[in-house]
């Protein structure tokens, strides 16, 4: 996949060009767009061009997921960052509008990939099967984090006219999740192939189905579904790398056993790299030369005290997720000096040397392993299965050098099991979504100025707006 990435801005010109952003509902011009949905390529390419939305989405994904929640903080207290982390965005920040245009986007491509590959020739568009697949993983994925973030959202599973557009509502959650987000993944794992080979290794495949499914179950709290669903991933020959190290260095190769799916992203390519090591770098001049990272770095994404406090002093992740220092060529270890305009830790997760700005190799990881033995764990708990589900959460702990736990009721283990996502998945973008989908997000973030009805994002000022229709567009509660 990392190979093909530089097709993305051809596609990504081809398919705007026939697209009037007119409310982020995407009308298409069906005469412009005749012509490019012809050969086997022609829809491959299209796949690409929704990818590509991906790429730009999730550079912000880390707002929602991390800066939300407890374990991290926009220490500097600055623009949107602040404004995520303290619970005063508005309405109209630039933020929202460009997450909900981002999605629907790729929701947009991806219904027009549809519609025209469901008539192809299977004997001129000879992986039919596997476009139509990768489409409608895609389009599941935009929607289960629209719904995350937004709540009730438009649901468009063809293209509209402008006049359709208006009239399109909010619709409710549940009705997304069950005639879009499970039927497209249902039908993508029956479709998408185990594994790819050259240049298509890092598309997404019947095991990133498989688990996104999962997550969607759990979320919903449908635990035996998604017991069964992760189960399966568990027979796929997926294993949790032996250096949990090996995850973050980007000098070997990304996609290994335990690689599931990730946004994908690589340097010197002319604008497909990520800025992820810009972004979440300290402001300290001696750490950016030993690094050898090129350009500004933005001071985001700062470890909070809390979770420093998570670790036992042996466990191998405690350093990468978070730091407060670096140590250096001698063996020095250098702490940060703290200043006005620098925060005073930082993850290493994303830390890559890097020769132009914000071209970073570092991909997102949407799902992988250790997360899917972590659901899984979780799931068969929740079914009563606590001793079954211990082992799986033990491959996670001991793979980071600390010790298997034993018997504990459900209760404690439910505990263990959301301390252990803490510790493995800080800066990944889950804490934010794993508070509100387990009912805690108000109970641990009151005190740093939730209230009730946050945890939904408001919908986008320019949307409501540009409906203007209350009755079946309505803001979010507490953000009129």
């Amino acid at each position: 996949m990392k190979k093909i990435l530089t097709l993305l801005a051809v596609c990504s010109l081809l398919l705007t060009a026939c697209n009037k952003q007119f409310i982020e509902i995407l009308p298409v011009d069906t005469v412009t767009l005749d012509g490019l949905y012809k050969t086997d390529k022609d829809y491959q390419d299209a796949v690409i061009g929704i990818y590509g939305i991906y790429q730009d989405q999730y550079q912000n994904m880390y707002y929602f997921g991390d800066i939300r929640g407890d374990d991290v903080w926009d220490e500097l207290v600055k623009g949107t960052p602040g404004a995520v982390d303290n619970f005063t965005l508005s309405n109209d920040d630039g933020l929202l509008i460009t997450t909900w245009r981002n999605y629907y986007k790729a929701i947009t491509r991806a219904n027009t990939l549809l519609e025209r590959i469901a008539s192809a020739d299977v004997a001129v568009v000879k992986n039919k099967d596997r476009h139509t697949a990768e489409a409608k993983f895609l389009r599941a994925l935009a929607y289960f984090d629209l719904v995350r973030i937004f709540g009730d959202v438009p649901m468009v599973t063809t293209t509209l006219s402008i006049d359709e557009s208006y009239k399109t509502p909010r619709e409710k959650v549940d009705k997304i999740y069950d005639e879009v987000i499970i039927k497209d993944l249902l039908d993508a794992e029956s479709k998408l192939p185990a594994s790819y080979s050259g240049t298509d290794v890092g598309r997404a495949t019947k095991g990133a189905a498989k688990a996104l499914l999962g997550k969607v179950y759990l979320t919903r709290k449908d635990f035996v579904k998604a017991e069964a669903k992760l189960q399966e991933v568990t027979t796929m020959g997926y294993a949790l790398l032996p250096n949990w190290a090996d995850l973050w260095d980007y000098s070997k190769n990304e996609h290994h056993s335990e690689y599931i799916f990730d946004i994908e992203y690589e340097q010197g390519l002319g604008g497909e790299g990520s800025i992820y090591t810009n972004r979440f770098t300290p402001k300290v001049t001696s750490m950016i030369a030993f690094y050898g990272i090129a350009g500004s770095v933005d001071d985001q994404n700062t470890p909070h005290q809390v979770l420093f406090d998570l670790f036992e002093a042996k466990d191998k992740r405690k350093d990468i997720t978070a730091s407060r220092g670096y140590t250096d060529a001698t063996g020095k270890f250098i702490p940060i000096l703290i200043s006005s305009n620098n925060m005073s830790a930082y993850t290493r997760k994303y830390i890559a040397r890097i020769t132009t700005a914000n071209d970073s190799p570092a991909n997102w990881k949407v799902i992988r392993y250790a997360d899917v033995l972590l659901m899984y764990a979780e799931a068969l708990n929740e079914n009563g299965k606590a001793s079954a589900a211990l082992p799986y959460l033990n491959q996670v702990r001991t793979r980071a050098g600390i010790d298997a736990l034993g018997t504990l009721s459900q209760a404690d283990l439910r505990d263990q099991i959301v301390l252990e996502r803490r510790r493995e998945l800080a800066f990944e973008g889950h804490r934010w979504f794993d508070l509100v989908r387990t009912g805690q997000a108000f109970t641990v973030m009151q005190k740093y100025g939730m209230r009730s009805y946050n945890t939904l994002f408001p919908i986008p000022l320019a949307q409501i707006q540009l409906i203007n229709n209350p009755a079946i567009f309505p803001q979010n509660p507490g953000y009129n």
